[in-house]
Formats: C-alpha cells, sequence, structure tokens
C-alpha cells in the first residue's frame, strides 16, 4: 500500500511542480511586485500602496482603459452567449448532414484566437475590405470601421462574438439531456415551439447557461488578441482595454511594478463580478430537484 503511494504521489509530482512553478510562483510574485517600483533592470523598489493610490486617484488612462473593458464585456459577453444558444439550438435537431454543420460551426473557436485570424479581421474590416465592398455593392456607404471611434469597438466585438464554438458545444450537450417527453407533453397541451423553448428549456438549461456567462466573461476581460492587432488600442483609445494597457506599462514602458498592480486591479475586478453573479444565480439558475423547494 505504501509503494502505491509513493507511486501515486510520483505520477502527479509533474502537475504539482508545474502548478507551484508557472502558476502559483508568479502568482504570488506578481502581488509583491505590485507593491514595489521595478524595471527589470534595478532591483525592485518598495514604494507601498503608492501603485494603486497613482491608479486609483491620478492615471486618467487606467479609467479610460476600464471604461473600454467594461463596455466591451457588456456588449460581446450576451452577444457570444445569445448566439452560441442559438445555434446549438438549431443544431440540435436532428437534420441529415448534421455532424458536419456541428463541426463547421465549431471552427471558429479554434482559429478565432490566434494572430493569423485577428490580421484577417483586420483586412476584412480595413477601408477598402471585404464589408465596405459588400456595403458599396448594396447601395450603402462604407465605414471606417478601423478609424472610427463610434464603429472600432464593434470589430472586436464581432470577433469575440465569432469565436463561440466551444460554448455551443457545451449548450448542445445540454440541450440534448433535456427530456424528450416534455416536449411531447408540451406539445399535447398546445404549446408553441417559442413557448416550449422559455418555459422548459431555458430553465432547465440556466446552471449551463450560469456556466457559460462566467466562463465568457472572464474571458472577455482577458480579451487582448484583438484590442492589440485589430484597433492596437485606438482610435481615441476606443478599444484601449485593460489587458492591452497592463501590457503596455509592463513590456513598453518597463514598469513592472505599476503593471503588476493593474492585473490585480483586474484580477479583483473579475473576482468581485463573479461573486455577483454567484450571488444572484440563487434567483434564476434552478438545479434538478430545486426547483420545487424554492417555491
Amino acid at each position: 500500500m505504501y509503494e502505491n503511494k509513493r507511486l501515486g504521489f510520483l505520477f502527479v509530482l509533474p502537475f504539482v511542480l508545474g502548478v507551484l512553478l508557472f502558476k502559483m510562483f508568479p502568482f504570488v510574485m506578481s502581488f509583491a511586485l505590485s507593491f514595489t517600483q521595478y524595471d527589470l533592470i534595478d532591483p525592485p523598489q518598495y514604494v507601498g500602496l503608492e501603485n494603486y493610490r497613482e491608479l486609483a486617484l491620478d492615471d486618467p488612462l487606467f479609467r479610460k482603459s476600464l471604461g473600454v473593458t467594461l463596455l466591451f464585456a457588456v456588449l460581446a459577453v450576451p452577444l457570444r452567449v445569445g448566439f452560441a444558444l442559438f445555434i446549438a439550438h438549431v443544431l440540435n435537431f436532428r437534420l441529415r448532414g448534421i455532424n458536419f454543420f456541428r463541426a463547421a460551426f465549431y471552427l471558429p473557436s479554434i482559429l478565432g484566437g490566434s494572430i493569423a485570424v485577428a490580421v484577417l479581421w483586420r483586412f476584412i474590416f480595413a477601408k477598402h475590405g471585404l464589408v465596405n465592398l459588400l456595403m458599396m455593392q448594396a447601395g450603402m456607404e462604407p465605414i471606417a470601421w478601423l478609424a472610427d471611434e463610434h464603429y472600432s469597438m464593434w470589430t472586436i466585438v464581432l470577433l469575440f462574438t465569432w469565436q463561440f464554438g466551444s460554448a455551443m458545444v457545451i449548450f448542445l450537450a445540454a440541450l440534448q439531456n433535456v427530456p424528450v417527453s416534455l416536449y411531447e407533453a408540451a406539445e399535447c397541451d398546445g404549446a408553441s415551439k417559442l413557448q416550449q423553448f422559455w418555459s422548459i428549456t431555458v430553465p432547465l438549461i440556466t446552471p449551463v447557461i450560469f456556466f457559460n456567462m462566467i466562463m465568457q466573461m472572464v474571458h472577455a476581460f482577458q480579451e487582448f488578441n484583438g484590442p492589440y492587432m485589430i484597433t492596437e488600442g485606438g482610435p481615441l483609445s476606443s478599444t484601449y482595454v485593460l489587458a492591452l494597457y497592463i501590457y503596455d506599462q509592463s513590456f513598453r514602458f518597463f514598469n513592472l511594478g505599476y503593471g503588476a498592480a493593474l492585473s490585480w486591479v483586474l484580477f479583483a475586478l473579475v473576482g468581485s463580478l463573479s461573486a455577483i453573479s454567484f450571488w444572484s444565480s440563487k434567483y434564476w439558475v434552478f438545479y434538478a430537484g430545486e426547483k420545487e423547494q424554492r417555491k
């Protein structure tokens, strides 16, 4: 028995070392560096809460990037979750060649986060890109998607929404677990397809909706490739999300102490919003056997 325990510990040792070295150590060090002034050359100088005081009181660019990040999350998360649920509902029907369409709709989630797709997206929304060419063919005026602050945010929101494949697969698995007998009973009562969706499907998959909302919210607050490669944070900082500001402070201006403080603010923000989401879930998320108990 003792030898089996030693063998088990030996098998999990690489994973434990990986977590300690590449997860916990950077996590703790970033917190320690957030109280210092550090430029990668000179030794870190302890400055206490100065970094946090500066970003809270004397940094208008931080407030700008925070507002842009919140706006991006508010726009992008519901669009991605809603679109993923809609496509999953469509792909849940038994149609000829449905497996091909399921794979085709999942493909963007594999490619969407890559730099190559971000560059391609930038060309699509360029002044003479595919989108404007199609608009001109339809008799509409072209739009400066990447140069107009009123439209630039939508380019990265659409890219984020386009990467809905992972959420779609999770929704599809949840939809396939909804008992068919409930739909048959609803049809006997004269319920329409829309009524069945809102009265049967949505309540039964609220745990999955909640899970996808949390995961996509965390992803949205960490979005970097789109704003960096497509709009470079512009124009007029309209797409200058907090992750891009953290990158600039840490690796462009070599102000790693301040960048660490910004990252911990982002961590606190995501943690707070997640906690609020978990608190609110007791009012609208229903697990098996709990709906009747809450009445």
